[in-house]
């Protein structure tokens, strides 16, 4: 099964990090990211760049495009990664790994969509 795992942390906090910080994380992230790689469970990888440089676009009575993503939350996503897992509890033990304080990892089952076909990965 595949599982997106979503990684949410305050910009402020993070961006506000050291180099010497925010390089130690990324490379606690890339051990962590090796031991599944080797396994053949890890899909794609993106760091998001920050909220500031995101643009909206929104539906309602006009559709309108907004520079930013005006949000209402403490915390953004910061990105995201994609496991191939056989198990929850695999891809829980995977995120408890990668996350770090004050942030949390979202973990969301993955489908797939074709033109008129919704699929699980299990199901492809």
């Amino acid at each position: 099964m595949l599982y997106a795992v979503i990684c949410y942390n305050s910009e402020s906090v993070v961006g506000a990090w050291s180099k010497e910080k925010d390089d130690a994380v990324m490379a606690h992230h890339q051990g962590v990211l090796a031991k599944f790689a080797a396994k053949g469970k890890l899909g794609p990888v993106a760091r998001l760049m920050p909220t500031t440089t995101a643009t909206t676009v929104r539906t309602g009575r006009e559709m309108m495009v907004l520079d930013g993503p005006f949000a209402e939350t403490k915390e953004q996503m910061l990105g995201f990664y994609l496991f191939d897992c056989d198990t929850l509890d695999e891809v829980i033990a995977a995120a408890r790994e990668l996350v770090h304080e004050p942030g949390c990892m979202e973990i969301r089952p993955v489908q797939f969509f074709e033109p008129g076909v919704l699929k699980t990965a299990a199901a492809k």
